[in-house]
């Protein structure tokens, strides 16, 4: 996915504000299901962050157009772990892995439906 970093994005420095880059990769993760006609929840039934893991490699600024990847590296029957890495070019300027939960109604660890796990599976 191309992100175009905008004022918004950034500091008074124009730099892009370190929160940002969270925001970037879950805009990639969702589009990964949007551009198939999905949604990143069934029902009642999402994906949650559990933890997440960053490195700021280097900066990125007004104006630039970032490149984010994403690959899933685990996928279990109620979790995956997924590798966003953004790039300016073939700058690498942010790497991040997450580990994201199915939860239903009432915060309930789920399985991942068949359709959903097939879908990530791709993605490994």
């Amino acid at each position: 996915m191309h992100i175009r970093v905008y004022y918004k994005d950034t500091d008074c420095g124009g730099i892009v504000y370190h929160s940002r880059y969270l925001d970037f990769c879950e805009m990639a993760r969702s589009d990964l299901f949007f551009q198939r006609g999905m949604k990143p929840y069934v029902g009642e039934c999402h994906f949650a962050l559990k933890n997440i893991k960053c490195d700021f490699v280097s900066v990125a600024k007004l104006g630039d157009l970032l490149t984010v990847s994403t690959k899933i590296k685990k996928l279990k029957n109620a979790s995956f772990v997924v590798e966003h890495e953004i790039r300016r070019d073939e700058t690498l300027i942010f790497t991040m892995e997450a580990t994201l939960l199915f939860l239903c109604k009432g915060g309930k660890i789920a399985k991942i439906p068949p359709n959903y796990r097939e879908f990530l599976e791709e993605f490994c």
